[in-house]
């Protein structure tokens, strides 16, 4: 008779080829017990498919990467985006011997926090939020909320720690030269997440717990940088020639090159040491196309008109969420179609003003759109 265990004890036996610097699955945290009866997956394996089965990953699709409504399919959108990062991920995991499960799982849901609109909407909540109630919107801590609170009708994921921190120190819009991991409790992660609610400058000073949330977060990088600038390219946002010539020489000028490139260097330079880096060069030229990218693509993607009609859409909308739970108006989406689907401890243990952001920071772009005619 098969024995699921076995097959268990198997693939851990394969973790001990590891670097001694990999998580394997023998440290998996989470933060509320469970049974692993007839399951073969190990951990981090198991936080992966919770992940792309929540309703969260589905919503990926619709989810602005850098251009809303381009009117062009071949465009990226976040969904693109975590595959392009798990990608990325997953092959430097593979090549520094390093848990490419864990390193796969915080890729497919470091952004299933981000608001409709891209950073612009995120931008919005933040300072809604901060209107409204003196908190912060971030979409990485948003994501943290996603899988322990909101996914399974408010009930959460139990996904375990490591990847919620990798999850929650992803942040790629910082680059830095080198990534060292700093081991923590869950007691220092939950500490952490609350300060960044209250302040969310502090989330440049959070780091992953381990070396695959770091390869994450540079993953996080190699994931945009090209593909942001063919799809400039795409849709005639600037001219390729217009390149610095250091970023031309050192990454080169398509997607494909820009990413294995960068993933040769981090390769290099992180073999059997017990961080990520970057060369000096790859460094520098990385920060050069970021800087290009910004001031060539981002600040010209939405113009003025957009982010103010965004900023009304997101406003407009939390007023009528409000005024739909003061009436307790059952026939407002907010409680046909978000609240009463959610679990009685939601309900209880959640303010309406949190109630409200979790339902907005959920939209795809088309359904905010859709519920803004709809109310306005």
């Amino acid at each position: 008779m098969l024995n699921f265990n076995e097959i268990r004890e198997m693939a851990m036996k394969r973790e001990e080829l590891f670097s001694p610097f990999a998580c394997k699955s023998n440290e998996a945290i989470r933060l509320n017990k469970e049974e692993k009866e007839n399951d073969i997956r190990l951990d981090f394996a198991r936080d992966t498919d919770r992940i792309v089965h929540a309703l969260s990953y589905t919503r990926y699709i619709d989810k602005t990467q850098v251009y809303t409504d381009s009117g062009n399919d071949n465009i990226s959108t976040r969904m693109t985006h975590v595959q392009f990062v798990s990608r990325a991920a997953r092959t430097i995991s593979r090549a520094l011997g390093l848990n490419e499960d864990l390193s796969e799982a915080i890729a497919l849901g470091h952004d299933i926090g981000h608001t409709p609109f891209g950073h612009v909407g995120e931008y919005i909540l933040d300072e809604l939020s901060f209107e409204k109630n003196g908190t912060h919107f971030a979409h990485n801590l948003n994501s943290v909320r996603v899988f322990t609170k909101l996914e399974n009708n408010g009930r959460g994921c139990n996904l375990t720690l490591q990847v919620l921190d990798g999850i929650m120190t992803h942040n790629g819009e910082m680059v830095k030269a080198e990534y060292r991991p700093m081991p923590k409790t869950c007691e220092k992660f939950l500490e952490e997440y609350h300060m960044c609610l209250q302040d969310n400058s502090k989330i440049k000073n959070i780091r992953p717990m381990t070396m695959e949330g770091c390869v994450v977060r540079l993953s996080d990088i190699i994931g945009y940088l090209g593909k942001d600038i063919e799809d400039s390219k795409r849709l005639k946002g600037f001219d390729i020639d217009t390149l610095p010539q250091n970023v031309k020489e050192v990454l080169g000028t398509s997607n494909a090159q820009i990413m294995n490139n960068i993933i040769l260097d981090v390769v290099k330079e992180s073999y059997h040491k017990p961080y990520i880096s970057l060369s000096d060069k790859m460094y520098e030229a990385i920060v050069d196309l970021k800087n290009f990218n910004y001031e060539n693509i981002y600040k010209k993607a939405i113009d003025d008109d957009k982010r103010k009609e965004y900023k009304t859409i997101l406003y407009t909308l939390y007023d009528v969420y409000e005024k739909a739970l003061n009436r307790k108006d059952q026939e407002n989406h907010i409680n046909r179609i978000f609240l009463n689907n959610m679990s009685k401890d939601y309900l209880e243990n959640t303010s309406d003003f949190q109630k409200i952001i979790d339902y907005l920071s959920g939209m795809t772009d088309n359904f905010v759109e859709k519920e803004y005619r709809k109310y306005k």
